[in-house]
Formats: C-alpha cells, sequence, structure tokens
C-alpha cells in the first residue's frame, strides 16, 4: 500500500478545495450581499495495516464550507429601490419555477408589469409571500425602517424578510440566493436601509493574501508528490535490477 502517495493525494484535493474557494470569493468581491466562504477541512486517523509499524495515518477530508455572515458595507445609491439590511435577515424572493429563495442583495427594479424584481428577475415578496406589485400610480416610493413599501398612493405592500436559527445550513444557489431546507421564522425588527445596497464583505486584500498562501501549500503539496514519485521509481528499478 502506498500510504505516502495516499496521504499527499488527500492533501492535494484539499489544497485544489481551497483555492477554489478563495478564487470564488475574489470572483464575488464586487457581488451585492455575497457572503465570503471558507473551507473547512479535517483529518481522518487510520491505523496502518502492517503489523511492523502499527501507526495512525492521517488524510485531509473535506468537510464542509461555512459562510462569513458578517454584513457587508452599505454603498448610498440613493435610488429608491435599492434596498439594505442593517443586521441580520434575508429578503425573501420567488423564482421563475415558482421556488421561494433568500437573499441579502436587495438591488431591486420594477418589471414591465409593475412587479418588484431582484437582479435575477426574481419576484420581491410580501408578508404574505406573494409577488410585490406597484401601480403606474405609485411614482414616489418610500420604504420604511419595518420593510412598509409605502408611495403617495398610501401603504403597497411590507417586504417578507426572515431569520434562520442555522443561517449555516442554507444551501447556496448561485452567487445571490440561499436554499433551505428549515422553515424560516419573520424578523421582528428588520434593520431596512433604502437608498443603499449591502456589498460582498469580502476583503480583496486579505483574499490575495489567503490565495498566495493556499497556492504556495498546493505547490510545496505537488513538490512532495513529485519527489515520492521519484522515489517510487528509483525503488522499482532496483527491483528490478536485482531480478535480471
Amino acid at each position: 500500500m502506498d500510504t505516502p502517495g495516499y496521504v499527499i493525494l488527500s492533501r492535494l484535493g484539499a489544497q485544489f478545495r481551497a483555492t477554489q474557494v478563495v478564487a470564488n470569493n475574489l470572483a464575488n468581491a464586487e457581488t451585492p450581499g455575497f457572503q465570503a466562504e471558507r473551507p473547512v477541512f479535517a483529518s481522518l486517523m487510520q491505523k496502518q495495516a502492517e503489523a511492523s509499524t502499527g501507526e495512525a495515518v492521517s488524510y485531509s477530508i473535506d468537510r464542509a464550507t461555512w459562510r462569513e455572515t458578517a454584513n457587508g458595507p452599505l454603498q448610498t445609491t440613493g435610488n429608491p429601490l435599492d434596498i439594505a439590511l442593517r443586521g441580520e435577515g434575508y429578503f425573501a424572493v420567488q423564482t421563475a419555477a415558482g421556488e421561494e429563495r433568500f437573499t441579502r442583495a436587495g438591488r431591486f427594479t420594477l418589471g414591465t408589469d409593475g412587479k418588484l424584481l431582484d437582479m435575477a428577475g426574481n419576484a420581491v415578496l410580501d408578508t404574505r409571500a406573494m409577488p410585490i406589485t406597484l401601480g403606474q400610480a405609485d411614482t414616489r416610493i418610500e420604504v420604511q425602517g419595518d420593510g412598509t413599501i409605502r408611495s403617495e398612493n398610501g401603504p403597497i405592500a411590507q417586504l417578507r424578510i426572515v431569520r434562520f436559527e442555522a443561517p449555516q445550513r442554507l444551501r447556496a444557489e448561485g452567487d445571490r440566493l440561499f436554499a433551505a431546507d428549515e422553515t424560516p421564522q419573520p424578523l421582528a425588527r428588520p434593520g431596512v436601509v433604502q437608498g443603499a445596497v449591502e456589498g460582498s464583505n469580502v476583503q480583496p486584500v486579505l483574499e490575495m493574501v489567503r490565495m498566495t498562501e493556499e497556492v504556495r501549500e498546493f505547490q510545496n503539496a505537488v513538490t512532495f508528490a513529485d519527489r515520492e514519485a521519484d522515489r517510487l521509481q528509483t525503488a522499482i528499478e532496483r527491483i528490478l535490477r536485482k531480478r535480471g
């Protein structure tokens, strides 16, 4: 059994995964509402079968990916349909397939039919889980701190803003949406800010440092793998010479 080879392969897989995660963070440094991700690795201890050693061997395994849920910086835009959340919470939207999804990206627009839409064209939902629709006469839009949307003609709807007991269990779909297995709970006191968008919480300088470190670790693992391959090749050649 080529134990060193298996160990270094597990290490290479872990480093490749870590590099992918950091690269995705960098790619979304300007994505509204994006939350940086971090890989979680663990060591799998396995006792060698050879009685001569009996030592435990540690393999790297990819356990999960967790998100940094700290708020991103608020960017003031002055657009009345740009809405940010200060603190916890997620906006609820309805996809084209009729499924409810959740997002922190509050850069909204109006569709041709007056529906309030997110950047991907998903309908923004109200507290009744119904798409929010503005009338043609609603020209002066005001969004209050609790998510209530008003115009000069009176109240229109209230944004469905929810929270989760275990936000780390949300499943990312793309760069802005999340799917949930647990039932979302209404957020009693959402911190809604009109005319602003929450930016990504990725810190590009720190991510570049992480990328440099991960690439260096990957290169070290590749070097070790090359040396192990040379060692095995040398051992095989010696065995063949003796048999010859």
